[in-house]
């Protein structure tokens, strides 16, 4: 039950990440050097953990996307 209402929580933020994906990303250049996309990323990670640990998931995975970090392919745990 409260793994649904933590889901049902993350529901507004993946809209927004959504809204981001369409009206945003679209107009901006590709600087993404992850596999998935830190955008996809996150929506993945909040649909798969909810608010909490997929939002700090999605928060370190946005703080890692810079030109001296990683790169290559990185799946939601």
């Amino acid at each position: 039950m409260i793994k649904q209402i933590v889901k049902i929580l993350a529901f507004p933020f993946i809209i927004l990440v959504r809204f981001y994906q369409v009206a945003i990303s679209p107009y901006t250049p590709a600087a993404c050097r992850f596999e998935p996309t830190c955008s996809h990323y996150t929506v993945e990670a909040l649909k798969k953990h909810g608010i909490f640990k997929g939002g700090w998931l999605a928060i370190k995975r946005i703080l890692s996307c810079h030109p001296w970090g990683k790169s290559g392919y990185d799946p939601v745990p």
